[in-house]
């Protein structure tokens, strides 16, 4: 998606899970010593983890495409980007890869889920939206009037959570802010394209 944003092209390599080949040597060695997913390998440099790859090519490529990290020369603004940042590591995204993990990656994998952690997980996200609902009542975006990394990076479990579950806390009426803040960041024209495979 952030290739995408900055128009960069790109050869998409599939990691076949199924199969276990990233836990294979040679990709714990070369790629990721944790054999996880993604991966971005860049000439001679390779970078793993989904959030620092994003910054690498927002960075890289600052000049192209939708600017998506603010100027460094900004302080105001970068450090209201790295509280928007912190916002979705802390207040998102443990609870909604929460809901994704019972109920659909434990699904995959043959076991059952714990229907009472996803209770719990849903009621917590549901009320940290709530302070998603004060922050964007007043500002376009998480950290400002300009759509930054930390908005994109709700996208992959948000979709999830919304799209193929169900979960309605992104877009409850009674958070108007946080509906219309989910509805243009999940119709972005890269992230439409990525979900459709493009």
């Amino acid at each position: 998606m952030v290739l995408k944003e900055k128009k960069v092209p790109y050869e998409l390599i599939p990691v076949d899970l199924s199969k276990g080949e990233q836990k294979k040597p040679e990709y714990l060695e070369t790629k990721q010593p944790f054999g996880l997913v993604p991966v971005l390998v860049d000439g001679d440099f390779t970078i793993f983890e989904s959030r620092a790859i994003s910054r690498y090519i927002a960075t890289k490529y600052a000049g192209r495409g939708t600017p998506l990290l603010p100027p460094a020369n900004d302080i105001v603004k970068v450090g209201k980007f790295e509280q928007a940042a912190s916002i979705e590591t802390a207040n998102f995204d443990p609870f909604a890869s929460g809901i994704a993990s019972e109920l659909v990656f434990k699904v995959r994998s043959g076991k059952k889920p714990d229907h009472n952690r996803v209770e719990a997980l849903n009621a917590t996200l549901d009320a940290k939206l709530d302070g998603y609902e004060r922050i964007l009542a007043k500002q376009k975006y998480l950290a400002g009037n300009d759509v930054t990394l930390a908005d994109l990076f709700h996208l992959p479990y948000g979709t999830m959570i919304t799209k193929n579950l169900a979960f309605e806390v992104l877009t409850k009426a009674s958070r108007p802010n946080v509906a219309r803040w989910w509805r243009d960041i999940s119709s972005r024209e890269a992230w439409l394209a990525v979900e459709d495979g493009a």
